[in-house]
């Protein structure tokens, strides 16, 4: 069976841009990787296919396509690597974390799981805003979750409520967090502040990146950097981020902050604390976890088409699950 992993991190922190530089390197080292986009953007394997705009499963499904075969979702990542996009309904129109519901159905009616693949990378939007979207670590489809993460506030905040997500569907399966990835302006600057954050929620930092040029120049051309230059010594430090990948045993489940000590935590952290007279706001009383289907679970028969819209009456209780 392949190894799956789950990628999550705060919108704009290179999550998408981590994993498919990390896809094209393990395929550079004779790994087999199926990258799975699971935003509405569509753009986890930009610099991976030649296909553009990329095929997506709801796009399919919205033109009412049944019957579905490999060769329809999966499209050619290069050498090794193989890539599927989820997409989206429209902006503005219907539940988008509804799709991957459906993905993983269609996922099994291909047996896509038994094609021999090294590792099945998910590619998830931003935080765990909603059942939709954890639904690769809730349903036990991936079993390893990464958080990408730099130093800044509203990062190691969003990296903090993907931890309450897995420790609260670590109780129900299999998942379990494998590390934070901190993708960093200035590496002396930050590297202590995500360590002792690291070891506040009980997790480690796999692997340190830094920001370099020529991952933007590869990005500006739809490539990934050890296609794009081989030889650039930074394709070094992406097989250290593959080496450290595969070789992290260090699966566990962690340990979050409650907002309240988040706050405290953070504040004390970057050293600036509550201003005077501050209060801090009683906690809301615990409630259970909340186990079955989101309001995203149901099977969309034809796809992205308004009437998604009425799936907002179909809420359910949410009731201790907002991480």
């Amino acid at each position: 069976m392949p190894r799956s992993l789950a990628f999550y991190g705060k919108g704009g922190v290179g999550k998408s841009t981590i994993v498919s530089n990390l896809t094209a390197t393990l395929a550079h080292r004779g790994r087999r990787v199926l990258q799975v986009g699971c935003d509405p953007k569509r753009d986890s394997s930009r610099n991976l296919i030649k296909t553009f705009p990329p095929i997506t499963l709801m796009d399919l499904l919205a033109a009412g396509r049944t019957g579905l075969k490999k060769p329809d979702i999966v499209m050619d990542g290069g050498p090794n690597v193989e890539c599927i996009e989820v997409g989206g309904p429209k902006p503005g129109v219907g539940c988008a974390g509804r799709g991957l519901g459906r993905l993983f159905e269609e996922l099994e009616d291909m047996n896509i799981f038994d094609e021999g693949y090294d590792y099945i990378f998910y590619d998830v939007l931003g935080d765990v805003v909603c059942g939709g979207f954890a639904v690769p670590m809730r349903s036990g489809y991936a079993e390893e979750v990464y958080v990408v993460t730099s130093g800044e506030f509203m990062s190691l905040y969003a990296a903090n409520n993907i931890a309450r997500g897995i420790q609260n569907y670590a109780a129900e399966g299999d998942v379990r967090m494998g590390g934070l990835i901190a993708n960093v302006k200035d590496l002396a600057y930050d590297r202590d502040l995500i360590e002792q954050f690291a070891a506040r929620i009980g997790t480690h930092v796999v692997y340190y990146l830094e920001w370099n040029k020529v991952v933007y120049e590869a990005e500006r051309r739809r490539q990934t950097v050890v296609r794009y230059k081989p030889d650039d010594p930074f394709v070094a430090t992406l097989h250290g981020l593959a080496e450290a990948i595969e070789a992290n045993r260090r699966i566990h489940i962690p340990q979050p902050m409650a907002d309240d000590e988040l706050d405290a935590f953070l504040e004390t952290l970057f050293g600036f604390p509550q201003p005077e007279g501050a209060t801090v706001a009683r906690p809301v009383s615990a409630v259970a976890p909340v186990a079955g289907p989101s309001c995203c679970d149901a099977s969309p028969s034809a796809g992205t088409g308004d009437a998604d819209s009425l799936d907002v009456l179909r809420l359910r209780s949410f009731a201790g699950r907002s991480f």
